[in-house]
C-alpha cells in the first residue's frame, strides 16, 4: 500500500500507515464518522482530481469537461432519485458550505433565522455566534424541553410566532429522536418562513427508509455525503425546482469556484451504493445497533438524553458517573473506543469539558458488528468507568476491544 507515496514522501506514508492501523484497531463510535467502500475511495484518488470544471454540466468555463459532466449528471440524477427531490446540487465541498449556499439563496444579511441551539444538539452552522451563520444573520434558537429532553413543538411555534424569523432551520448534530416535519412545515407556513432541514446526520437513514424523509415537507434540504450515507466527505443541496436557479447561482459563482470533480464522482458512486437493497439492510442495522447499545447502557445506569434513540446515535450524560465528557472521552480512548465529548441540554460544564459523550453506530455497523457486539461494547464502557484507576483492568479492556476489531476486519485487502 501507498508505494508511490512512500517513494515521494516517507513521512506522509508513515501517517497513512498509522491512520489505517488506528482505524483498524479501534472501535470507531464517533457518530459523524464512517468507512467508505473501496470503490468510493478509489474514485476519490482518481485522475478526476486533475480537472477544473467551474460552472455546471454543459455550461462550463473550461474545455475538456465532457467526462466530468457525465459524472456530475449521474450524481445529480441519483441524488434526486434517492431522496425524491426535484433538484440536486452536488458541488458543495462540505455540509457547512451547503448550508451557506442554502441560507444565502433565500436570505439577506441581518435576516432572522431560528435553529436548534448547539448546546441542545444543533450545529455550529445553525446560527452559533462564532460561525458565519451567526455572524451574517440574526440567529435565534429553540431548545429541548428540560424534562423530556426532546423538542417541544408547541413552544417552538410560540417562539416562531413571536419572533417571525425568515427561515426555520431543522436538523442536528446530537439529537437522537425523529423530527416532526409536518409540524415544522405548519409552523413555517404560519409565518411565511422558509423551512430548511439539515439532514447531514440522518441522510443515510432516510435513504435506507428507516427515518422520515424531510424532502417532501421542506423548501430546501442540505446534507453531508459522508456520515450515515457512507460516501466521500462533501455536501449536497436538495430543493424544489422553483428555488433551484437561485441555489445554483449562489453555489457558483456566489460561494465556490472550481468543484472537486473526484469528490463529485465519488458522491455518484455513494448514491448508487445507497440504492442497493443491502444498504437498506445496513440502515436498519445502524438503528438496531444504536437501540441495543442504548438499552445495554441504560441497564448499567447510564443516563441517555431523551431516554433513548430513534436513529444512529446516543447522547449520554455521564455526570451521574462522576465524570465529565472530556474525562470520559479520554478514558474510552484508552480502552480502544473512539468517541467525542459533547454538551448535553442545560449543561453546567463548558463546551471544552461538557457533561456528555456522543456515541454512534455507523462505522461499527459497516464493519459488520450487530446487536450482540453492542452489548459487549456497553459492558466494556461500564467496566472502564468502574476500573478507571486500575491500569491493568483498562489494559485488559483495550485487549477486548482489539479482539472485536480483529473479528470484524476493516479493509482486509489493503
Amino acid at each position: 500500500m501507498y508505494d508511490e507515496v512512500r517513494k515521494a514522501d516517507p513521512a506522509i506514508a508513515e501517517v497513512l500507515d498509522a491512520e489505517l492501523a488506528r482505524q483498524r484497531g479501534q472501535l470507531e463510535m464517533i457518530a459523524s464518522e464512517n468507512f467508505t467502500s473501496r470503490a468510493v475511495m478509489e474514485t476519490m484518488g482518481s485522475t478526476l482530481t486533475n480537472k477544473y470544471a467551474e460552472g455546471y454540466p454543459k455550461k462550463r468555463y473550461y474545455g475538456g469537461c465532457v467526462h466530468v459532466d457525465t459524472a456530475e449528471t449521474l450524481a445529480k440524477k441519483r441524488a434526486t432519485e434517492l431522496f425524491g427531490a426535484d433538484r440536486a446540487n452536488v458541488q458543495p465541498h462540505s455540509g457547512s458550505t451547503a448550508n451557506m449556499t442554502a441560507y444565502l439563496s433565500f436570505l439577506d444579511p441581518g435576516d432572522k433565522i431560528l435553529g436548534l441551539s448547539l448546546s441542545h444538539g444543533g450545529h455550529l452552522t445553525h446560527g452559533h455566534p462564532v460561525n458565519f451563520s451567526g455572524l451574517l444573520f440574526a440567529a435565534l434558537h429553540y431548545e429541548v424541553d428540560q424534562e423530556s429532553e426532546t423538542i417541544d413543538y408547541d413552544r417552538l411555534r410560540e417562539q416562531a410566532l413571536r419572533e417571525r424569523p425568515k427561515m426555520i432551520v431543522g436538523g442536528a448534530s446530537a439529537y437522537p429522536r425523529f423530527w416532526n416535519f409536518e409540524v415544522l412545515r405548519s409552523i413555517a407556513d404560519e409565518i411565511d418562513a422558509i423551512l430548511l432541514f439539515d439532514m447531514a446526520h440522518v441522510a443515510g437513514l432516510v435513504a435506507g427508509g428507516v427515518h422520515p424523509n424531510p424532502v417532501p415537507w421542506c423548501d430546501v434540504v442540505t446534507s453531508t455525503t459522508h456520515k450515515t450515507l457512507r460516501g466521500p466527505r462533501g455536501g449536497l443541496v436538495l430543493s424544489k425546482k422553483e428555488h433551484f436557479k437561485a441555489i445554483n447561482k449562489m453555489n457558483f459563482p456566489g460561494i465556490q469556484g472550481g468543484p472537486l470533480m473526484h469528490v463529485i464522482a465519488a458522491k455518484a458512486v455513494c448514491f448508487q451504493e445507497c440504492m442497493e437493497d443491502s444498504f437498506k439492510d445496513y440502515a436498519k442495522a445502524m438503528v438496531a445497533n444504536a437501540t441495543a447499545l442504548g438499552n445495554a447502557l441504560r441497564e448499567r445506569g447510564f443516563h441517555l438524553v431523551s431516554g433513548g434513540t430513534d436513529n444512529h446515535l446516543l447522547l449520554v450524560n455521564v455526570s451521574n458517573k462522576g465524570l465529565t465528557g472530556k474525562a470520559m472521552e479520554e478514558l474510552l480512548e484508552h480502552v480502544g473506543i473512539t468517541c467525542n465529548k459533547n454538551t448535553v441540554p442545560f449543561d453546567q460544564e463548558s463546551p471544552f469539558v461538557t457533561s456528555g459523550i456522543r456515541l454512534g453506530t455507523p462505522a461499527l455497523t459497516t464493519r459488520g458488528m450487530g446487536t450482540e457486539e453492542m452489548g459487549r461494547i456497553a459492558d466494556i464502557i461500564d467496566r472502564a468507568v468502574a476500573n478507571q484507576e486500575n491500569q491493568d483492568a483498562l489494559d485488559g479492556l483495550q485487549a477486548e476491544s482489539g479482539e472485536l476489531c480483529r473479528a470484524y476486519p476493516l479493509y482486509p485487502d489493503m
